[in-house]
């Protein structure tokens, strides 16, 4: 057999068997690690094959864009990645090569990630806008939706999709597909075999699972169905303008109330320059520290020489401030102080810092942090919404000639 045959065109590129038969392999071995019926060699040939495609047409614009990952970006992703996974990057490269995968073809297919993140990011994610008009609206109606009762979902997906510009024929043709899977499904068929077979979601190939979500980071379209439903419930067809969904929810669990550990704090901040140097900071600020210590007024010397002049007219101080807010270095010198207690001159990437802990408290911040999340389950909303969208589009506007006859 030729293993290197072309078995799609993608524009100016091309995908061979070879990569192809790889790719087959390793989804294979993770749907049978998970327990998942594997569905017919045919069907996921095709599936992989697409999301081949989809993945070549991102790399090749990202390419024409001149976007690229240096090998120092990578190196420190693949730290991180071995870090969430509690391990070394060593064990972590031992368990890629006793799953059978190269550590050389994971930061490949790593690096092709963060392109294709970065792509989006460009035409997507830095495009998302969300208003404080549409932050209370959400609250205001997942609250009375459901999400005050701090329910989780594990959200489960399957798309039949239609063609951009369906005809009538095209789209009641999905309609019964759609309308026929959600019988078999209701009448015992496995939802991740359905979907790995079926579905044309990008998360066809692991099951159509969307992982846990809270109400308001479930797609727009989903919600008013998935407020209402129990674990176990199948709903569908749903209309958009990608095709016909079909959703279950898998699980769903409680989350309690949020509550934080909050921090007073004050500071003086000295700026360097190219007359003021770290070492003229770092003993400017020490003597402001001896001359606190030896009973002169924090605030009065953050009035007169706190380079920071937001935070000087009210003597250095920065209010209640809750993890995450300020940059980690400060944090991190912060959280060592008692209330009371003042910290030695520190650096960070804005200058030298003299830090006072006032007060200490551990506060329910319940309504600040809906509101944030909120903010960024919207933003997550739309940027899905939107990168379907664009995914879709970019596929039905590429020029792509399947060679596939047989593998």
């Amino acid at each position: 057999m030729e293993v290197n045959r072309i078995v799609a065109v993608v524009e100016d590129g091309v995908i061979l068997e070879s990569e192809l038969i790889t790719q087959i392999y390793n989804i294979k071995a993770k749907i049978s690690a998970s327990g998942t019926q594997l569905p017919s060699d045919d069907v996921i040939r095709q599936q992989v094959l697409e999301r081949m495609i989809i993945t070549k047409l991102q790399l090749q614009q990202a390419e024409r864009a001149g976007m690229t990952i240096d090998d120092q970006t990578l190196q420190r992703s693949m730290v991180q990645l071995a870090k969430q996974n509690n391990m070394s990057p060593e064990q972590f490269r031992e368990a890629l090569q006793s799953e059978g995968m190269s550590y050389a073809e994971f930061t490949a297919q790593m690096r092709d990630e963060l392109i294709m993140n970065q792509l989006r990011n460009r035409l997507i994610h830095s495009r998302i806008k969300v208003s404080d008009r549409e932050v209370d609206h959400f609250l205001e109606t997942q609250g009375k939706a459901g999400l005050d009762k701090n329910i989780q979902y594990h959200l489960g997906h399957i798309l039949i999709g239609t063609p951009e510009a369906a005809s009538p024929t095209q789209t009641q043709l999905a309609r019964e597909r759609a309308d026929n899977l959600i019988e078999e499904l209701r009448n015992g068929k496995d939802f991740s075999e359905a979907a790995i077979g079926s579905s044309d979601g990008s998360q066809a190939l692991t099951g159509g699972d969307l992982g846990w979500r809270r109400l308001g980071q479930v797609p727009t379209i989903f919600v008013e169905y998935v407020s209402n439903m129990e674990p176990g419930d199948i709903e569908g067809p749903i209309r958009s303008a990608s095709g016909f969904h079909i959703i279950k929810i898998l699980e769903a669990k409680g989350v309690g109330k949020h509550v934080v550990i909050q921090t007073k704090v004050r500071h003086i901040l000295l700026k360097t320059s190219d007359l003021f140097s770290d070492e003229d900071a770092r003993k400017k600020l020490a003597g402001l520290r001896e001359r606190i210590i030896d009973g002169d007024d924090f605030s009065k010397l953050a009035r007169s020489h706190s380079d920071d002049k937001g935070s000087a007219l009210k003597g250095g101080e920065l209010g209640w401030t809750s993890p995450g807010a300020l940059v980690p270095r400060f944090e991190e010198a912060m959280a060592k102080l008692q209330p009371g207690e003042m910290s030695q001159p520190i650096q960070t990437q804005f200058g030298w810092h003299l830090i006072e802990v006032l007060d200490r408290a551990e506060r329910d911040n319940t309504s600040e942090y809906r509101k944030d999340q909120a903010r960024e389950e919207i933003r997550k909303q739309k940027i899905e919404e939107e990168t379907e969208l664009w995914l879709r589009q970019l596929r039905n506007e590429a020029y792509v000639e399947i060679r596939l006859d047989r593998v």
